[in-house]
């Protein structure tokens, strides 16, 4: 699943800097941060985190663009963050996401990089207008 010419990674909400969860301790550990980014997406809100789906709409999710500090330790890195997303689920259950590499983009262009893509329902659940979770929290 993963890319040996690829250890960026796009966080669009529990990674993301401004939740300051014990997941984020784990980025800030194994990634340095490249900029602020956009991915094409719509954001969902399922209570104790948010869900985005991929779309090819003009419609964008806000996120963070990190790439991995120790490329030699990027496989095992990435799994673990695999396990927290849900993405290798027990025999019998189904994945929560799905890391796939997307094209973010940025202030200084156009990069590819992993987003955990959610692979749930969201139905009846309440889309994030501004594409941004941390200021949905913010307005809560």
């Amino acid at each position: 699943m993963t890319s040996p010419q690829n250890f960026n990674l796009f966080v669009y909400g529990s990674l993301r800097s401004g939740f300051k969860s014990p997941a984020y301790d784990y980025i800030t550990r194994y990634f340095d941060f490249v900029s602020d980014g956009k991915v094409r997406g719509y954001l969902y809100d399922l209570g104790e985190y948010p869900a985005a789906l991929p779309t090819t709409d003009d419609a964008f999710i806000v996120g963070e663009l990190y790439v991995a500090r120790d490329r030699g330790q990027f496989d095992y890195v990435i799994a673990q963050l695999d396990d927290y997303e849900g993405v290798t689920p027990e025999p019998g259950e189904t994945a929560l996401y799905n890391r796939i590499l997307s094209e973010i983009e940025t202030e200084k262009g156009t990069v590819s990089a992993w987003v955990y893509w959610y692979n749930g329902n969201i139905t009846d659940r309440p889309i994030v207008e501004s594409g941004d979770i941390m200021e949905y929290l913010k307005n809560k």
